[in-house]
């Protein structure tokens, strides 16, 4: 049961994974999808071994107009933020489909130079995000679980899940920008679920599952339609 819901907890960090990802190059994908959820499974051990810390980010740190503010709080809000802007960041680049400025190197150690360098940003991006899904998930581990190991073999086999599940995603939303979108609009409501949940309003992740599966329904019946209209055409 724990290791369902911490596949379930992770599948906003799969999307936000494979939209980074299909950024860099095919040959530094995999790699850099093996990186991030290999973070993603080292901050949740660090995080379970460290449960006096965790349960102590639950107490207040300050109080501001009577509204009790603790560790957690911080870091929900924290990454509420970086989410909602990362994902908006996103939409905007692929609504518009904006190209960098001036025209691509063509040096091939210039090329490699860069996309390296591409790679560790957006791993340190990945990182970042890990932390917030990380401390969520612990705390979720925690509320069901008394015994660490049962929560540490739950993580574990959560990230292999995800491990395998990553790349036929992040292909799939690769090769249909509609789904990218829709999936960057999950992004955006995660984000905003963080940022009310930092401040005690509570949105059941049911919902946003939810929402974001029935709008999945709906975009592969399009996709469905208009790969029947293709053929029809082809035929024609």
């Amino acid at each position: 049961m724990l290791t369902a819901l911490e596949i379930v907890l992770g599948v906003d960090n799969i999307i936000f994974i494979s939209i980074l990802v299909g950024r860099l190059p095919p040959e530094q994908r995999d790699q850099a999808r093996r990186l991030g959820l290999g973070f993603a499974m080292v901050s949740r051990l660090a995080l379970l071994f460290s449960l006096s810390w965790v349960m102590g980010l639950t107490a207040e740190v300050i109080n501001v107009a009577g509204q009790s503010i603790s560790g957690r709080d911080i870091v929900l809000l924290l990454g509420g933020l970086f989410l909602l802007y990362k994902a908006s960041h996103e939409i905007f680049v692929e609504v518009e489909a904006r190209e960098q400025d001036g025209p691509p190197s063509t040096d091939p150690v210039a090329l490699k130079a860069a996309g390296k360098k591409m790679m560790w940003a957006i791993i340190g991006q990945i990182a970042v995000i890990d932390i917030v899904f990380s401390l969520d998930s612990v705390i979720t581990a925690v509320g069901m679980v008394d015994e660490i190991g049962v929560m540490v073999a739950a993580v574990i086999c959560a990230v292999g899940v995800m491990m395998v599940a990553a790349k036929p995603i992040g292909d799939f939303v690769d090769r249909h920008p509609s789904v990218k979108v829709l999936a960057l609009a999950f992004l955006v409501m995660v984000g905003m679920a963080l940022t009310a949940e930092a401040f005690d309003a509570h949105v059941p992740k049911g919902y946003l599952y939810a929402a974001m599966a029935f709008s999945l329904a709906v975009e592969a019946l399009n996709i469905r339609a208009r790969g029947k209209r293709q053929k029809l055409s082809a035929t024609a």
